[in-house]
């Protein structure tokens, strides 16, 4: 179907706001990959670089392109003349900047998940199919570049069994009281994950507030990597106190550069979109973890993500750097102009 087919079918919420959420990170994500392209020496993360580098601009501009056909605004986003200094000093290593691809792999087919299912006009299910396949494709290259350069962090082995079991007693899902039985194998890979990604968190951070400008983003990043180290530390006791083995921390791959990278705004909006993501992922770890003890303890490092969330969208709005996303019309308002 070309696109003069679609002028009589209009996207629908779901549509708009996916899109326009998508094109907001990948128009960040342009700005970073161009950047790392500048810092990187090793070649083989380059090539990867690259081609996350070309589908983020492709999903730029095919964005673009249905909004501006459709007569609907592009969002602002991030541009580089704005967001970043490409020349600026290395802030992260090699290493960082590999994990980094790993994780925005996973980060938008996580994102391409949602919005596939809710995409109705064919266009747009076919862009969002491809999106889908693409970041499949970048977690594939830098899962087999991670393990090539033995730098791949695995989950923790579980023993075989001898054959399948029930659960017999009710204090499977105990935890506060008496003997804690053993944690299940999602509970662990659970465990692990958010850890991972809270340290590679604190380690952006960490960089983030060596080069930020103003006094309350470099506060706001201070208290967040204190929040993620505490949270890999709560994530760690539950798998040491299992004999089960912690992932690595990441604040060795920041250099000791203060010198301006990338702008506040750009910034704030990527660590406020990584707190988004962890209130996500808790609630989902909380659901699949039947020992009480366990969603208690998310249930309560979610309210505390929730009130830093709130406290950085006060600081973009107070200084004007919160693009507002696509939302219903206000009634009320419309009826006393």
């Amino acid at each position: 179907m070309d696109s003069s087919q679609h002028n009589n079918i209009k996207l629908t919420s779901g549509e708009i706001t996916n899109l326009w959420s998508l094109y907001m990170e990948d128009s960040a994500s342009v700005c970073h990959f161009k950047y790392y392209l500048n810092t990187v020496e090793d070649t083989e993360v380059k090539s990867v670089i690259q081609y996350a580098l070309d589908i983020s601009q492709l999903h730029v501009d095919t964005i673009s392109e249905i909004f501006t056909q459709e007569g609907y605004p592009v969002p602002y986003g991030f541009k580089l003349n704005e967001d970043v200094d490409v020349n600026a000093p290395k802030l992260f290593s090699d290493t960082y900047i590999l994990y980094f691809l790993n994780n925005m792999g996973k980060i938008g087919l996580n994102a391409c998940s949602v919005a596939l299912p809710v995409a109705v006009r064919e266009d747009v299910y076919s862009f969002f199919s491809q999106c889908l396949k693409e970041s499949d494709n970048l977690i594939k290259q830098t899962n087999d570049l991670l393990l090539a350069k033995g730098l791949y962090i695995r989950s923790p082995y579980l023993p075989k069994p001898e054959s399948y079991d029930f659960v017999k007693r009710k204090s499977f899902l105990a935890g506060f009281f008496g003997d804690k039985r053993p944690l299940t194998g999602t509970e662990i890979i659970n465990l692990y994950s958010n850890f991972q990604r809270n340290a590679l968190g604190s380690a952006t951070m960490i960089g983030y507030s060596q080069v930020a400008q103003n006094e309350d983003v470099v506060n706001f990043l201070l208290r967040g990597k204190e929040i993620a180290q505490k949270h890999c530390e709560i994530f760690g006791s539950y798998l040491n106190d299992n004999d089960l083995p912690s992932p690595m921390s990441w604040g060795t791959e920041v250099t000791d550069s203060t010198e301006y990278t990338f702008s506040d705004r750009k910034m704030m909006f990527y660590v406020t979109s990584l707190i988004a993501l962890s209130v996500g992922y808790y609630g989902s770890s909380m659901s699949m973890s039947p020992r009480r003890d366990i969603g208690v303890m998310y249930s309560r490092l979610v309210s505390e993500i929730l009130k830093f969330s709130d406290d950085g969208a006060k600081i973009m709005i107070k200084h004007g750097w919160m693009e507002e996303p696509p939302r219903a019309l206000d009634r009320d308002e419309l009826a006393k102009k």
